[in-house]
């Protein structure tokens, strides 16, 4: 697999004659290894290594409604009352992060309404903070500390 902009880990990968899977300790089952699940495989432990978000609090292929319609939502980081205060959505490293991919995302926070948005393609990373009482939009120069998000909430 592609070298991504983030810090190696350790991954446990099981190879057959048929696939290639990978374990995902957030979902406790071995998936599927796509491009995009090696971006989030190396996305969540970053952000619990790194950032130090509690891996209890982050849920990976939440399902949701949206307009009749189910979808699933890449990552979902919560506070400790499982409100919602983070979505994250993987590209695989080859796709661009274009104006449709933070449409697409933002189409999710229709249901979610979190303070944060976070795009990752495993080379690019983008995070936007939203402020809805000044219904602005700030993209920030680095991937916030958990702790940081908490106090900005």
């Amino acid at each position: 697999m592609l070298r991504l902009n983030l810090p190696p880990f350790p991954f446990k990968i099981v190879r057959n004659e048929s696939n290639v899977t990978i374990f995902d300790p957030l979902r406790k089952k071995y998936v599927a290894l796509t491009p995009e699940e090696w971006v989030r495989q190396h996305f969540v432990q970053y952000l619990i290594n790194e950032r130090g978000f509690p891996g209890a609090l982050i849920a990976n292929e939440v399902s949701i409604k949206l307009h009749r319609t189910s979808k699933r939502c890449d990552t979902v980081v919560y506070d400790n009352q499982l409100n919602p205060l983070a979505l994250v959505e993987y590209k695989a490293p080859e796709v661009e992060i274009t104006q449709k991919v933070f449409e697409q995302i933002s189409r999710y926070n229709i249901v979610f309404k979190v303070p944060y948005l976070i795009i990752s393609n495993g080379l690019s990373h983008y995070c936007c903070q939203i402020d809805y009482e000044n219904q602005r939009i700030s993209f920030l120069k680095e991937i916030p500390t958990y702790q940081e998000i908490i106090q900005n909430k």
